[in-house]
Formats: structure tokens, C-alpha cells, sequence
């Protein structure tokens, strides 16, 4: 491994937890020491961590993991402290320091916040300071969650231009089936492609402390290869396994990247920006946009949705209903119902518009391959 690689690392609940809620301090031992060893052969390392729900409902009297947003806000409320407390009492033990930053999606929504989350890290990271992040989950409302934080940790290795995302969890990869139940699955080694098919492979639901799936986890990986970093969804159980992961020959599936690092607004555009609408393109535009990296004319587009103005973000998706990417648009919604399908020539002659073009290549980022 090279010196001074960004590794990102996202533990989940159940791998932090006991079955029936509260922490197991033998396992948050033993993360802590596999992170170490990264930090020791010269990495800076980032931990997105869950946990904070089911360390603290027991605490406060609950029997099971609460089901109400007010009861699970007030466990995370009493289990985040408890969880920083048993990571900083770990790490003191090497003398690292760590430190907790608590993000909601708005925080990635707002390019400003974004910003500063990003200063944020890069100085502590600087400072040889561990940042262990998690999802506010005392303010964050259900419906704008990041599940259990897989997503989170996609958008914080992009964030700080990560060489590898690594997601432990408790099975070591994606197989072809369920292998607790079928001994001819297969695991996949290395995907580079996460489309439908590699999706119909995932299960559902995660386990009874945590909100995960392998499905979840394949939604960051995809994050994470859009934005030009690695990902590896696995195991890490045994001393040596997280270095191992890094090194690529860990016990799981590694989901390899040709792409590079989006730039900061690109970023932004494609997974934080909040779309207020959508426009609906032929073959020939959804080929220009996602193969020859072309601006979108009102000649391709074939529906328009939502009620939007120059300068919102729009996703733009193909006519068999799926997103190709999004962009920063430059006409009024009616104005485009009305130009869709027309010529550069028409609109012209007939649309005052501020530029022809409906998304510049510029300000446009493409979510599928």
C-alpha cells in the first residue's frame, strides 16, 4: 500500500452491537486495532460508524430496537455519546485522537455545508486526527435517512477523494445466492459493472439491530465507483483482515473503477443536489449524453415533468423510465414543453431563451454507464 492513502471504513450496527442491543467492547476493540494498523503503515483513515440507535435503546429502558422516529431519535441521543466514549477510550490506548462529526443529507444538499464538512476533514486528517462520522439521527427526519449509513460512507469517500471505500459486513461478499442456504453459490470476486442483474443477486432486509442489506451496499458501491473510488463490501472478523481488504485480497467483493474523482460540483450535482423535476430524452440524446459527453438540445427531449426555472437541477432519465444523470437546466419548464422536440433553428426563431443548449455539458454529471 502507498503511503498516505485515504482509506474510508463504514461499520455497521450489527458488527458493533450485541444481538438483543447495547455495545460489545471486545468488537469496537478490535476495529479500533485494525484501523491502527492502517494508520501505522502510513493511511489516513476516515470511519463512518452506525450504532448509535442500538447501543442506547436498552440504556434508556427500551426491550427492542423502538420503531417510533421520537423513541429511536431519543436512543441515538444517549447511545452516540456511549459510542464516542468507547472509541475514544480505544484509540487514547494508542494515543490517536479522534473526532465526531454528525452529518444529515442537508448538510450535502447545501453546497456550502458540504464545504465545510470537507474542510473540516481534510484538517483533521491532516492533523492525524481520526474523523468518525454518523448520521444525526436525532434531527434527520425518516424519509431523508441514509439507511445504515452505507450511503453516508459513499458520500464521505467521495467527499474527501477516498483510494478506497471498504464496508464490513458480516458476510464476506455478493454471491450469486443466499450460500447459508444454497452450497452452489458463488461469490463474486470483482464487479465492474453494477447494473440490474448484479442487483437481482442482492437480498433485503439486514439484521435486527441494524437497517443494512447487501442491496444498500451495492447502491454505495455504485456511489462510490461514480465517483471515481473503489469499493469492497466484506468481511473483516480476524486480525489483519482490514489490511488485507485494502490490499485487495480480502474476504469479499471488490467493485473496481475506471473512473476519476468527480469534481466538487459534479459531485454535488449527482448525488446531493435536490431535482425539481425531470426531462424525458430519445435514444439519440441519451447516447449523446452519456457516450460523446454532449450538451442536451431540445431536439431530443420528449417529456417534461415538475415545474422548475433556469438554474434548478433536473434528472434526466431515458424513454424506458431510467435516470441517465442530471444537470443544472437553462429553460422554464413550459418553455421546454413547449420546445421539446424542436430544432436549434426553431427555438431561435421562436423562444427567447438565455442559451440554446437545455443542460450545458458542463454542468451536467452522467449516473450510468
Amino acid at each position: 500500500m502507498e503511503q498516505c492513502q485515504r482509506i474510508v471504513v463504514k461499520i455497521g450496527s450489527s458488527s458493533l452491537t450485541s444481538e438483543h442491543g447495547g455495545l460489545n467492547r471486545e468488537h469496537i476493540e478490535f476495529y479500533v486495532r485494525e484501523l491502527v494498523s492502517l494508520m501505522e503503515r502510513g493511511a489516513h483513515v476516515v470511519l463512518v460508524t452506525s450504532g448509535a440507535v442500538a447501543a442506547g435503546f436498552r440504556h434508556i429502558g427500551y426491550m427492542t430496537r423502538p420503531k417510533l422516529l421520537h423513541e429511536k431519535q431519543a436512543a441515538a441521543a444517549v447511545g452516540q455519546a456511549l459510542l464516542m466514549q468507547a472509541y475514544q477510550e480505544q484509540f487514547q490506548k494508542y494515543s490517536i485522537p479522534s473526532a465526531q462529526l454528525l452529518l444529515t443529507r442537508p448538510d450535502f444538499a447545501n453546497r456550502k455545508r458540504g464545504h465545510n464538512a470537507q474542510m473540516t476533514m481534510e484538517e483533521l486528517l491532516k492533523q492525524r486526527v481520526v474523523p468518525i462520522i454518523n448520521e444525526n439521527d436525532t434531527v434527520s427526519v425518516e424519509e431523508l435517512k441514509f439507511g445504515d449509513n452505507d450511503t453516508l460512507s459513499a458520500l464521505v469517500a467521495n467527499l474527501v477523494h477516498a483510494d478506497r471505500l471498504v464496508i464490513i459486513t458480516d458476510t464476506d461478499g455478493l454471491y450469486t445466492a443466499d450460500p447459508r442456504s444454497n452450497p452452489n453459490a458463488k461469490r463474486f470476486d470483482r464487479v465492474e459493472e453494477i447494473n440490474e442483474e448484479i442487483y437481482a443477486y442482492a437480498g433485503g432486509a439486514g439484521s435486527s439491530v441494524g437497517t443494512g442489506g447487501m442491496r444498500s451496499k451495492l447502491d454505495a458501491a455504485r456511489i462510490a465507483m461514480r465517483g471515481g473510488v473503489p469499493a469492497f463490501v466484506g468481511r473483516v472478523n480476524e486480525p489483519g483482515d482490514l489490511l488485507l481488504a485494502v490490499d485487495g485480497i480480502g474476504k469479499g467483493t471488490y467493485f473496481d473503477t475506471h473512473l476519476h474523482a468527480l469534481p466538487m460540483k459534479k459531485q454535488w450535482l449527482g448525488f446531493h443536489s435536490t431535482p425539481h423535476g425531470q426531462i424525458i430524452v430519445d435514444e439519440g440524446a441519451e447516447r449523446a449524453l452519456i457516450s460523446r459527453g454532449s450538451s442536451l438540445l431540445p431536439a431530443g427531449i420528449r417529456g417534461v415533468e415538475g415545474d422548475f426555472h433556469p438554474g434548478d437541477v433536473v434528472e434526466v432519465s431515458g424513454e424506458d423510465g431510467r435516470v441517465i444523470g442530471r444537470g443544472i437546466v437553462n429553460y422554464e419548464a413550459d418553455q421546454l414543453k413547449i420546445a421539446a422536440g424542436w430544432s436549434t433553428d426553431e427555438v431561435l426563431n421562436r423562444i427567447e431563451v438565455p442559451r440554446i443548449e437545455v443542460i450545458h455539458r458542463d454542468e451536467w454529471v452522467t449516473l450510468r454507464s
